[in-house]
């Protein structure tokens, strides 16, 4: 075996993280993963269930979906989203 083909525990790292960023890239084209977060805004809440304002409004009034008001924002619970999103 020659000096050049020798491989060493740089390489190997380098080829690891390469192989990452490949997979990274596949699963969550080529963005970051999103991470849970234990507190939603209304928009955020919109785009999870595929809704309008006015039907997150209607869930509110209805009871359907459990909020918290702190000042002038509404913030929603994500198990509270999982928990409508598999009773759907």
């Amino acid at each position: 075996m020659e000096v050049s083909e020798l491989v060493t525990k740089a390489d190997i790292a380098q080829l690891r993280e390469d192989i990452f960023e490949e997979l990274r890239k596949f699963r969550f084209g080529g963005k970051k993963p999103v991470v849970k977060k234990e507190w939603l805004k209304s928009f955020e809440v919109c785009e999870m269930l595929s809704i309008s304002k006015g039907t997150l409004a209607s869930y509110r009034r209805n009871g359907t979906l459990r909020f918290s008001k702190i000042g002038g924002l509404i913030y929603y619970r994500h198990e509270d989203m999982e928990t409508l999103m598999n009773r759907k």
